[in-house]
Formats: structure tokens, C-alpha cells, sequence
């Protein structure tokens, strides 16, 4: 008997190994599902389809599966049912969904209606690689991490409506959550605020623009000698909003402060520590420009700001950046200096962290939201140039702190004081640096939660984050070239069990996200 079940469960084990790699193979979806049962068989699709279920997004199948595979529909309940099922199961997670795919059948169920669109996704990457039949299948899925997002930097190099929209739809294809949009910095202010209309009669344009000179970057001294102007009035921003939605995708603004903040200063000289008029900068980088934190009307405007910010965006967050803040200009100013003496702040690390904690005070009481920040709001130094002692203050609880640059010490110092951190390490997942410096299979090999954490540590680290900064990108297409297919890799980070990750067959199966992208021209083969 013991030879008997020795060998029934070497048996198993076999089936089970041949299971999983037959799964992985012939299930071309990325994100790939946490759980996918394979049956015997096809489904053909030729007999047409009719849709039944309680989902809001039934018109929306409808017309993708006819747009995007020309399959056909019929209304008499002869063909295959394609059921969206919203039920309110408690025990399912949000986002999480079920996909069986019958012999005659095609259901989709979830207890909320993100889990029925991100089932719909996956049908779709299944009919991307057969329009005329699917496999018969039963996949359980659920998301890793909470937090997938893809920032737009647009403060450097405005793209336009039809880029973000076209970026949202494949960011809802690999079932990415969160749209980061970099909308201020020194070289552009893209929103419009109603309360100051120079942010955008002046602080959206500048007189030229630094060009990426045979690689020079940040060292170049070449400029296109253009005037770049551009911005989203708050009709635009509302209408893009209602698109991402429709796709479940959140829209976190970025407002940059207390330094990129040039443009602003150029449009109002009184938030500067000076008070001189300025230009908007046309070369790109670090600028020395910073707010005065010391002056009440400081405040007071980018409490106005965030107000019809918080207004126009539902999210229940906003990013202040609050990165590469230099201290030239705080240490120069004698009212700075009297503020600081005042409030009893020992350095400029601390006065960075009490700005940012009094922001936080201001969106969590006046505007019920949280902010969210670069990592050098923690008040800890991250960079060469910068001499200062770091942060004595704390940094307020109403924060998420979303790391990009230092050592693995620097992310664990926001996780030890119970942060909760978006991890955007540089080294992994800034999309403007070249395939050289990050290929797929380091954008693809990227793990978030860093080795050695316990259960409730790695519980705050909430995701990650894939950053488009577009100092070197003025165009789309350019965007696109960094972007593809870098993004499906963030995006099966964010979402697939790091278990069940496989570059191996990753590979594979983007190979039908790569003929989807040349189809729509925003993917060309790499040099």
C-alpha cells in the first residue's frame, strides 16, 4: 500500500508539473493569472454571442469584441453566452475576478465591477491571440499589490489628450490601476487653476527648450530654439477623467512644491524666496528656484490651488512631489531664517518636513484626501549634493511615501517608521532610461517588497510605480518607444504573484501584446 501511494503521488506531482507548464504556454495573458485550470478543448466563436448580467460594462464588451475582433452579436440566444455577473460575495477581494470559458458558455463574475473589467481584459489578450476560438478554461485571479501605477510626466514636454487616452486604454489592458500625472515643475505649469490664470497664460509656456545632445542629457547645451506651450483646461482634465473611470483607472495629480516650482514663480514672483520676476527655465534638471515657506500668501495660494484640484480629481489622493529641494535659497533669506527660529526647526530638513507636514494638515482636514510625496519628504538626505543633517521632525502619518532614490536602507527607513511606500526605485523603473540601463528582463525581475521584511512590513509596501519622465521625450512616439513593452512587465509586477512569475514564458506571451502595439503604432523592433 505505501509502494501504491508513492507512486500515485509521484503521478501527481508529474500532472501537475505538466499542468503548469502546458497553463503557462497556452494561456497568453499578462498579468498572468494566479490560478488557471485548463480543460480539453476549444470554444469556437463563429455561431456569434448575446450578453446577459447585471454589470455596467456589458455595452462596453459589446462593442470592443465587435470593434477590436469583428465578432459577431445575435439577439435570439442561439449562439454562445457571454454572462458579467456582479454578485456580493464577501469573500472575494476587490479587483478580484472570475473567467470560465464553456463549451457553450463565456462568464465572467467578480463582486465588483473593476474585477468584471479586468475579466473582460483578459478575454480580450485571448482573443488577441485567436479571434475565432478560446480555450476551454476556468481562471481565479486577484491582484499582488493594490497600487499599479504609470505616471506621465507632461510638465516638461505637454503630449495632449489623445496620448493620455491612448495610454489609459493600454494601461487597462494590462490591468493597471493608478495614472500618475506629473502636471507642474520648473519647465511648465499644465493645469488650469481659475483662481490664477497667469499659471497658464505664463507658466505654460517657455522660450526654448535643452536638447539631448549625442546623449549628453542634463550636460547639453543645445537648445531647439522653440517656443513650447501647453495645457489642460479643467473641461480637458474632466474628460479624461470620465475616460479612466470608465476603465477603472485613478487619476492622482501631481502639484510640485515646495521646490520645481519655476513655472509658478515665473507666473506669481511673490511665491519665490526673492520675489523676482523669472523667466520659465528652458534647460531641464535641478533648479535652485524654491517657495518661500516663511510667507502666509504662499500658503494661502496653494491652498486655493489644491482646492480646485480636489475638486476637479475624485481620487482621494495628491502628490505634492517634494523632491530635490535645494537649500540655496532658504539659507540666504532672513525670513526664512526668522520662520525657522519661530517655529523652533533646527535645519532645512526640517523645515522641508514641517512644509510638507503642514500641506498634509491642510488636504487631510480641509480637503478629506492624503497626500502623497518623493521620499526626500521623510527629511532624510538621498542625494550627493545636499549637506544638510537630516530631518529631526517627523513627517505626518497622512503621507504615502513613494520611494525612487537611494539604497535599500533608505526605502526601509520609510517602512520601519510605518509608512506606507510605493516603491519607484529608479534603478528599475524609470522609463526614460535607455533598454541598455534597464532591458525587459530587469523592468521584468523587479520585486517591490525587499528581501528580509516581515509579514506586517511588507504589508506596506503597496506597490509600485512605472515613471515616463519626458525631459528627452517631446514627442508620442518617443513615449511610446520608452513606454512599450517596458509596461507590461510593471504591470505583471504589480499584479502576478511573484511565485508564479516566469520570464521564460512572460516572453512568450508578449509576443501578442508586441503585433497589438505595431498595430496601433506605438511599438517599433529595438536597435
Amino acid at each position: 500500500m505505501r509502494y501504491l501511494f508513492n507512486f500515485s503521488l509521484a503521478n501527481c506531482l508529474a500532472m501537475l508539473f505538466t499542468y503548469t507548464a502546458f497553463s503557462q504556454s497556452v494561456v497568453p495573458i499578462i498579468p498572468f493569472p494566479n490560478q488557471v485550470v485548463m480543460q480539453k478543448g476549444n470554444l469556437e466563436l463563429s455561431k456569434g454571442l448575446f450578453i446577459k448580467g447585471n454589470s455596467n460594462y456589458k455595452d462596453y464588451l459589446r462593442k470592443t469584441l465587435k470593434d477590436e475582433f469583428q465578432l459577431e452579436f445575435i439577439s435570439d440566444n442561439k449562439g454562445i453566452e457571454l454572462q458579467l455577473s456582479v454578485s456580493s460575495d464577501k469573500k472575494k477581494s476587490a479587483e478580484a475576478y472570475t473567467l470560465d470559458i464553456k463549451p457553450k458558455m463565456i462568464k465572467i463574475q467578480a463582486s465588483d465591477e473593476a474585477g468584471i473589467f479586468y475579466g473582460i481584459q483578459s478575454l480580450r489578450q485571448l482573443l488577441l491571440a485567436n479571434h475565432k476560438q478560446l480555450p476551454l478554461l476556468s481562471i481565479e485571479d486577484s491582484p499582488a499589490f493594490k497600487w499599479r501605477s504609470y505616471m506621465l510626466d507632461e510638465a516638461r514636454y505637454f503630449h495632449g489628450k489623445e496620448t493620455v487616452k491612448q495610454l489609459l486604454d493600454e494601461m487597462a489592458l494590462l490591468k493597471m490601476n493608478k495614472f500618475h500625472w506629473h502636471l507642474t515643475n520648473d519647465a511648465g505649469w499644465r493645469i488650469e487653476i481659475k483662481a490664477f490664470p497667469l499659471l497658464t497664460s505664463v507658466g505654460s509656456k517657455r522660450d526654448s527648450s535643452q536638447i539631448n545632445d549625442a546623449g549628453k542629457k542634463w550636460k547639453s547645451t543645445l537648445s531647439d530654439r522653440k517656443e513650447h506651450s501647453g495645457f489642460y483646461t479643467q473641461e480637458d482634465i474632466k474628460e479624461i477623467i470620465t475616460y479612466a473611470s470608465e476603465r477603472q483607472i485613478d487619476i492622482i495629480p501631481e502639484i510640485s512644491m515646495p521646490g520645481h516650482s519655476s513655472a509658478a514663480i515665473a507666473s506669481y514672483p511673490f511665491l519665490g524666496v526673492s520675489k523676482k520676476a523669472i523667466k520659465v527655465p528652458t534647460n531641464f534638471g535641478v533648479l535652485s528656484a524654491v517657495l518661500d515657506v516663511s510667507d502666509s500668501k504662499v500658503a494661502d495660494f496653494y491652498h486655493q490651488v489644491l482646492k480646485e484640484v480636489a475638486l476637479l480629481f475624485p481620487s482621494n489622493y495628491i502628490h505634492i512631489g517634494g523632491d530635490e529641494v535645494k537649500f540655496d535659497e532658504w539659507k540666504a533669506s532672513k525670513s526664512v531664517e526668522s520662520y525657522m527660529k519661530k517655529h523652533e526647526i533646527n535645519n532645512h530638513y526640517d523645515l522641508h518636513v514641517h512644509f510638507t507636514n503642514e500641506i498634509a494638515k491642510f488636504v487631510g482636514d480641509s480637503l478629506n484626501k492624503k497626500i502623497i510625496g518623493w521620499n526626500e519628504i521623510l527629511g532624510k538626505n538621498v542625494h550627493e549634493w545636499a549637506k544638510e543633517e537630516n530631518a529631526s521632525k517627523s513627517l505626518s502619518k497622512n503621507t504615502i511615501v513613494q520611494f525612487w532614490k537611494g539604497e535599500a536602507k533608505d526605502l526601509l527607513y520609510g517602512i520601519d517608521k510605518g509608512y506606507e511606500v510605493i516603491n519607484s526605485d529608479h534603478k528599475y523603473t524609470y522609463l526614460d532610461y535607455s533598454y541598455k540601463q534597464i532591458d525587459l528582463s530587469k523592468a521584468y525581475n523587479f520585486n517591490p517588497i525587499p528581501a528580509g521584511l516581515g509579514q506586517n512590513q511588507q504589508k506596506l509596501v503597496i506597490g509600485l510605480g512605472a515613471q515616463m519622465w519626458s525631459e528627452w521625450t517631446p514627442t508620442a512616439k518617443d513615449i511610446a518607444y520608452q513606454t512599450y513593452p517596458r509596461i507590461a512587465a510593471y504591470a505583471e509586477t504589480g499584479w502576478t504573484a511573484q511565485e508564479n512569475k516566469n520570464y521564460e514564458r512572460f516572453n512568450k506571451s508578449i509576443k501578442n501584446l508586441l503585433k497589438h502595439w505595431i498595430a496601433k503604432g506605438y511599438y517599433t523592433n529595438r536597435p
